[in-house]
């Protein structure tokens, strides 16, 4: 039945500060984005008059995210979940170099709950963060593949 993840879509406040993050911090770079409205899209999403501006962002392995900001439906609140929440809970992320990448970020303003952290068998360097709107993020640097 299926043969593929496409995408996996985050909702957005800010759509020009997401951006900044994803792709000026995280590195992603902007495959598309358009301005989205219609009978068609209001269908799909069970909304009426809905206006929306997506953003699909490729990292470098091509892997896409959707940044998603609703002009007309706004919610403006952030994720509010913990790591052991019930449903979706975070996005993980492989790096090059986890120390590198904590600095960096940190120097950017994105908080961690932990410095990097060994795995117990020595196999990845591993912490969680927060992105825009509260979206936590797992970022993993596996050491001996």
């Amino acid at each position: 039945m299926i043969t593929a993840i496409r995408h996996v879509g985050l909702v957005v406040s800010d759509l020009p500060a997401a951006l900044h993050f994803w792709c000026d911090i995280l590195g992603f770079s902007v495959v598309k984005q358009v301005d989205e409205f219609g009978p068609h899209l209001d269908a799909i999403l069970g909304l009426k008059d809905v206006r929306l501006t997506t953003a699909k962002l490729a990292a470098p392995d091509g892997n896409v995210i959707e940044l998603l900001q609703y002009h007309t439906h706004p919610d403006n609140t952030s994720w509010q979940g913990q790591p052991y929440s019930t449903g979706f809970t975070h996005i993980a992320m492989a790096v090059k170099d986890l120390d590198l990448a904590y600095s960096t970020l940190s120097a950017a303003g994105v908080t961690f709950n932990a410095p990097p952290q060994l795995t117990p068998d020595g196999y990845a360097k591993v912490t969680y963060c927060k992105g825009p709107e509260g979206v936590l993020l797992e970022l993993v640097e596996v050491l001996n593949a």
